[in-house]
């Protein structure tokens, strides 16, 4: 696979990042963003100081608002969120212009009412294109530090998986392939749920016994509904299983476990929202896979719990009870 240009559609941290990791290396990088004023201060400065201060683009990388200076690239790369992609998809579909286009999610979530992972939704949109999908333990800021860091590239097609394992990675950008898309992409934005619920238990101060108990259960949980999904067992004790959940449900720079740890210490919802200039993608994905969970009948008592705190306003603490107070029995992994 040739890729001369590439496209990377959302300018928020992740998509700067990726920018930014692409286009050192001296390759032709357009990158799309919906805030014109966003995007006019990047064109003028060289860097995101909403999302990524300190890192400046490379000259050969593009800043755009128009999404037709994105139709041409060979690789087009998703980094919307979640619940803007489908309205972004529709857009880009009325511009593309390049027939043999790949195009590659990285954005890690499940759309509401439909249950549709990110793949499905572009899958649906562009049946002709080559997709793939990339998730794992992957922070922003620290991949435009320079940092090493480790992924995976899923995809129905491994020609596709590996011409972008070819294209893309590097010694500090460990790429892995992988057949297995759905369950790349159910891990990746399973695990945002769980986040928050280790950020609660931080907030709280419920301490490190409680909380590595509460991960190693979210594993278990993610498994089970990741199967019922149609995910592979093996697949979620990976990178974008459990090498995302540790991250994200340990890292103070993670966005779902900050929201979590606010929850915990009492604030409320919307008012951390607003402060947000990012998006937790932990959020939507909740409501979604509480919407999953109950279509395919699986119990999963930590996504009901945060599910209440999100969205029936219960507390945390009484949620942590509730919990606490479930009937002890073997352990099931």
């Amino acid at each position: 696979m040739s890729i001369a240009h590439t496209a990377i559609v959302g300018a928020g941290a992740w998509g700067t990042a990726l920018a930014w990791l692409w286009g050192k290396d001296g390759r032709r990088v357009s990158l799309w963003g919906h805030n014109v004023n966003r995007v006019t201060r990047m064109q003028k400065t060289r860097e995101n100081s909403d999302y990524l201060p300190g890192i400046k683009l490379p000259e050969t990388v593009t800043v755009t608002s128009e999404l037709p200076d994105c139709a041409g690239a060979d690789l087009i790369v998703l980094v919307a969120p979640s619940t803007a992609l489908r309205e972004i998809t529709i857009r880009l579909r009325k511009v593309i212009s390049n027939p043999h286009a790949a195009l590659l999610s990285c954005t890690k979530g499940i759309e509401h009412v439909t249950g549709m992972r990110m793949s499905q939704i572009l899958h649906e949109a562009f049946p002709e294109h080559p997709i793939a999908v990339l998730s794992g333990p992957n922070l922003a800021v620290e991949i435009a530090q320079g940092l090493p860091t480790a992924t995976v590239i899923a995809s129905d097609d491994m020609d596709c998986a590996a011409s972008l394992q070819g294209v893309l990675g590097s010694p500090r950008f460990r790429i892995y392939t992988s057949r297995d898309v759905v369950s790349v992409e159910l891990g990746g934005a399973l695990k945002n749920v769980f986040a928050i619920a280790a950020g609660i238990s931080d907030g709280l101060g419920l301490g490190d016994n409680s909380k590595a108990a509460l991960i190693i259960r979210s594993l278990a949980e993610l498994v089970r509904l990741g199967v019922a999904m149609g995910g592979s067992v093996n697949a979620f004790y990976g990178l974008s299983g459990a090498g995302d959940l540790v991250l994200t449900s340990y890292s103070e720079r993670s966005r779902n476990h900050t929201v979590g740890k606010r929850l915990g210490r009492g604030e409320p919802l919307d008012q951390i929202t607003a402060s947000m200039k990012t998006v937790a993608e932990g959020i939507p994905t909740t409501r979604s896979a509480w919407e999953c969970a109950r279509r395919l009948n699986i119990v999963m008592p930590i996504i009901d719990q945060v599910y209440a705190v999100l969205y029936q306003q219960k507390k945390p603490t009484a949620a942590l009870e509730e919990l606490l107070s479930r009937e002890q029995k073997p352990e099931q992994l």
